[in-house]
């Protein structure tokens, strides 16, 4: 029988800004899927990074279930009336509809599922990442599956040689196209490169691989809440599941990804470039210019429907180094205060307050070639 991980995250109210989810609405989702998700989910956990709320559950409901959909969407609104009770900032944030109608894309919250066949050891990671774009899991995504300096296994495992598939969406014009690696990595850099515009989806084992069947190992939200809403409600913040070892990346070679705090598009009003930190679920709070960038990444086993776990992974003086690097990139970004490359460029400011300013300046512009002096 098929298993499904769910993995849905949603900013319903943080403290005392855009900091962390407060304790009380965390209970209250937790309440809400223990009472009302007996007969649906055969496991769940909570968990948090920044100001969103996540929940991972385990079911055999298939991907885009409403039932699931509806449960997790039932539990973020209740946790929102504690936010709002509560004076909670930003309170229902990620909630864009009024009511529930079907699934959960385009209604606001983060979904990162995938149905696979239950491995007699099924070990997995969910990376979740605060004040960043569904693009900024690209570049591990790719060190992950593609590159033998991070992953040796693609070059000493048998089970790992042949290379993965990797479905990239185009969030603009709405399409997908499949590449394979490693026949079509130069392609795939090409696109993956704009992460504004080319994320990574999923990733597949491939039917030349003989000892693995054809199987979905890591998939990554990339819901645009700009996209959704036509206004800047957040950058999106996404997750991942990853699964891990057996022909699959190692624990260690996806956590490797992370080891270089990389630069991503959010941060503070979801305007700018800074370093991705690595840190625990005791780090995972926004605070320095709204951040900076955070990800958090939860280990699991999972066995006839039920989940061991999790390890917080990166809560280790490993990533003590990585954290040192961004806090130092950190210092020499925020000196550049709303210069790019610190500041977005034009095209990624479409949908923050920038236009608001520039409509209130249009009328103020003159032409050059006919008034060159200020008189």
């Amino acid at each position: 029988m098929k298993v499904t991980i769910s993995h849905i995250k949603a900013d319903i109210g943080s403290l005392p800004g855009h900091s962390i989810v407060d304790e009380k609405v965390m209970a209250r989702i937790q309440e809400y899927i223990e009472d009302h998700g007996k007969n649906l989910i055969s496991d769940f956990r909570m968990a948090h990074v920044g100001d969103d709320a996540q929940i991972t559950m385990i079911h055999t409901k298939g991907i885009d279930s409403p039932e699931i959909h509806e449960l997790a969407w039932n539990a973020f609104r209740a946790g929102t009336e504690v936010a709002k009770k509560l004076g909670l900032y930003g309170a229902g944030q990620d909630l864009l509809k009024d009511s529930f109608s079907g699934n959960l894309k385009g209604m606001g919250p983060g979904v990162a599922e995938m149905e696979i066949n239950e491995r007699p050891s099924e070990p997995f990671i969910v990376y979740m990442m605060d004040k960043t774009e569904p693009g900024a899991f690209n570049l591990p995504i790719y060190k992950m599956f593609a590159d033998p300096f991070n992953t040796p296994g693609l070059v000493i495992d048998e089970a790992m040689h042949s290379g993965f598939r990797f479905e990239v969406w185009d969030v603009i014009d709405h399409k997908a196209i499949f590449l394979d690696g490693p026949e079509d990595i130069y392609d795939l850099l090409a696109l993956i490169g704009s992460k504004e515009r080319y994320v990574i989806k999923r990733v597949y084992t491939k039917k030349e691989n003989k000892k693995l069947p054809e199987e979905n190992v890591a998939v990554i939200s990339t819901d645009k809440l700009s996209l959704i809403a036509g206004k800047y409600v957040g950058k999106d913040d996404p997750a991942a599941v990853v699964r891990i070892q057996s022909g699959l990346p190692a624990a260690g070679e996806s956590l490797e990804a992370f080891a270089f705090p990389y630069l991503v598009s959010g941060w503070m009003r979801g305007s700018f470039n800074g370093p991705l930190m690595p840190v625990g679920m005791k780090d995972a709070k926004m605070t320095r210019f709204d951040g900076p960038p955070r990800v958090v990444a939860l280990g699991y086993v999972l066995k006839s429907g039920k989940l061991e776990g999790p390890v917080d992974m990166f809560d280790d003086p490993a990533f003590d180094y990585a954290r040192r690097v961004a806090g130092e990139m950190t210092d020499h970004l925020r000196r550049m205060g709303p210069f790019e490359p610190h500041r977005l460029p034009d095209q990624e400011m479409e949908y923050t307050t920038l236009p608001v300013v520039m409509d209130k300046l249009k009328d103020r512009f003159v032409d050059i070639e006919k008034e060159t002096v200020v008189k």
